[in-house]
């Protein structure tokens, strides 16, 4: 069963960045297309950011230009820089596979606030 960890929320005022990390058990993780999901309260989950194995990469309009998805497949690893942060980014941030996803991580919570 893989195991995905979520780290590096926090609280954060407008205007200011964040970098999440993922780290991932899966032994074929540099096979698949990785995502950054969130969930606000009263919100579904949304995909906000994918990038391939070849590193090809997809933003949500809500992110792009703020945001900018990597990883390290040596490491099994999936990271998040989050710049210019917003009210509207505060949420639940989690990590998977963008389609047949993995059991779920208990993600990083994100607040932002003055």
């Amino acid at each position: 069963q893989v195991q995905l960890t979520e780290s590096g929320g926090g609280l954060v005022q407008p205007g200011g960045s964040l970098r999440l990390s993922c780290a991932a058990s899966a032994n074929d993780f540099e096979w698949y297309t990785m995502g950054w999901y969130r969930r606000a309260p009263g919100n579904k989950r949304e995909l906000i950011a994918t990038i391939t194995r070849g590193g090809a990469t997809y933003y949500a309009d809500s992110v792009k230009g703020r945001f900018t998805i990597s990883r390290d497949n040596a490491k099994k690893t999936l990271s998040l820089q989050m710049n210019n942060l917003q009210p509207e980014d505060a949420a639940a941030y989690y990590c998977n596979k963008d389609y047949r996803v993995w059991n779920w991580g208990r993600g990083t919570q994100v607040t932002v606030s003055s």
